[in-house]
């Protein structure tokens, strides 16, 4: 039986060779889905192409039991997202649920049950990695979030 990285990266393999750009089809879902964030972004092209691949590698780290990187690197994002407010846990699930959904359709017939438990897995543990770092934040450094600073004077 394949591992999940192995599984994982036979999807990834299949989404290259297919041609597709996940971040194309995953950004216009996910301003579908949240279109007020749209103009949060002052340059979406950079953006949609870090977002993306840093999701892909992530998830792909935790399959391969590479939490060392992954958690620092979570907890980055965590902190760097505080700059736009409290954003709400839904928009990180969905962004997450949608990569992989994402991730499935442009695999093609190489997707398969068992990928997308793989995908789904590993999901669900960088889920609890953000919120994990979300908490943390919020304990380290209470109202420390746009909008929330006191002001001076």
């Amino acid at each position: 039986m394949p591992s999940d990285a192995e599984l994982m990266e036979v999807s990834l393999i299949a989404v290259a060779e297919a041609g597709v750009e996940l971040r194309h089809p995953l950004f216009a879902r996910w301003f579908a889905a949240w279109p007020e964030r749209r103009a949060t972004f002052i340059n979406t092209d950079a953006s949609s192409r870090r977002m993306t691949d840093e999701t892909l590698e992530m998830m792909m780290g935790l399959a391969k039991g590479e939490e060392n990187w992954v958690w620092p690197l979570v907890a980055e994002l965590a902190f760097t997202h505080r700059s736009y407010g409290r954003l709400p846990w839904a928009e990180y699930e969905s962004w997450i649920d949608l990569t992989i959904d994402c991730i499935g359709d442009a695999a093609g017939a190489a997707w398969s049950a068992e990928a997308d438990a793989a995908w789904r897995r590993h999901g669900e543990r960088l889920k609890a990695l953000i919120i994990e770092a979300r908490e943390g934040w919020d304990r380290a450094m209470p109202g420390h979030i746009l909008g929330e600073l006191p002001t001076v004077g």
